[in-house]
């Protein structure tokens, strides 16, 4: 979202670099700028030494990598040693692990609508800047209500002092703490303070017309009264957080959710936090580990996580064929029914949703 928002807005200015979107992996720009989304696999994070550095959140994952969570918030510590002297940080304040990198930087409010802040973080030389829901960061967002548009709307607060009214045609309320993101790097990226609130207008517009990224709650179609979607979460934060955008976009429907875990470590290590990431769906079924690079010597399985799912009915069912083969059944046997169908992992789960629909069409 970041990337993508930024590009119209500031053209002039950047290069813009994303992977994933539906028109390919590049947004180019003529200015001096550059902005990636960079990911701490393997530290690969450790190489970029950023003007204007965004965390969105810190949390234990790529366990082959990080063998805890302490290891996964000291690797964070040296990327934010990277970012430059004069340089900022952004960081979502909602989230504890990345709250935690400056929770010793001390805020001192001097008005309602003024801040100084002095870091005390492991590197001076940057400024620090938090967004979220809450109203204890620079920039939040309040009055979070569903639209017409299948999307949310807000009123964005800049130190507690209301800025204007923003809306999102994607559901989700990890799309808004994006969208707080993009605003907030915009912000200061702005160099002339007088034309801000006509910039923020502008993101708000951008915004406003932002309809995701490919695997991101991506429709991959609709027959009848079933829809289709995709979504890249393969961690049981990302699967809560994709889960609840379809709840809030089909509160009432049948939400049939087809979960891929990947790789083995991942699925051991993170088997209990996976075991009540999927309470918002009505039906669950989990297929066998998508191993990626790994041999599975972690004695655990689909199956295994399948007999410790706590909320919706579960089967495990390790062939796509057979999974696609259910939900063929399933959905045609009553054409009347409202149903989502809503395919979860980072492995070759994606080509479900697509062949599903296909049968579909076919049978019906």
């Amino acid at each position: 979202m970041s990337s993508y928002n930024l590009a119209p807005i500031a053209a002039a200015e950047a290069a813009y670099f994303e992977v994933a979107f539906k028109e390919g992996n590049i947004i180019p720009g003529s200015g001096p700028n550059f902005v990636l989304e960079a990911d701490e696999y393997d530290c690969c994070f450790l190489g970029l030494s950023p003007s204007v550095a965004v965390v969105t959140s810190v949390e234990w994952d790529h366990v082959d990598i990080f063998h805890d969570e302490e290891a996964v918030l000291d690797t964070f510590r040296k990327f934010l040693q990277k970012v430059k002297i004069g340089g900022h940080l952004i960081i979502c304040g909602d989230s504890a692990g990345a709250y935690s990198l400056v929770s010793k930087s001390i805020k001192e409010r001097v008005s309602d609508c003024e801040m100084v802040l002095t870091s005390l973080a492991s590197k001076p030389g940057y400024s620090i800047t938090t967004y979220g829901i809450s109203s204890k960061n620079d920039w939040h967002a309040s009055s979070v209500t569903p639209n017409s548009h299948g999307g949310q709307d807000y009123v964005l607060y800049h130190n507690n002092c209301p800025i204007g009214n923003v809306s999102l045609v994607l559901p989700g309320v990890h799309n808004v703490l994006n969208s707080l993101a993009v605003i907030a790097t915009v912000a200061l990226l702005v160099s002339d303070q007088k034309k801000l609130n006509a910039t923020i207008s502008s993101v708000a517009y951008h915004l406003s017309t932002f309809t995701g990224v490919s695997r991101r709650f991506e429709l991959v179609g609709s027959l009848n009264k079933c829809h289709i979607y995709d979504d890249y979460a393969h961690h049981p934060t990302e699967v809560r957080a994709a889960l609840q955008a379809a709840r809030q976009l089909f509160p009432y429907q049948a939400l049939w959710i087809v979960f891929q875990p990947h790789t083995f470590s991942r699925l051991a290590a993170l088997m209990k936090d996976f075991a009540t990431a999927f309470v918002d769906a009505d039906h669950l079924i989990i297929t066998e580990v998508y191993a990626s690079r790994e041999m599975n010597g972690c004695s655990c399985d689909g199956r295994e996580l399948a007999s410790s799912i706590r909320g919706p009915s579960c089967e495990y069912i390790p062939k796509m064929e057979d999974v696609i083969e259910k939900l063929v059944y399933e959905i045609s046997s009553d054409i009347n029914q409202e149903i989502v169908v809503l395919t979860l992992g980072a492995g070759d789960i994606t080509t479900l949703g697509p062949e599903l629909l296909k049968r579909l069409r076919e049978k019906l």
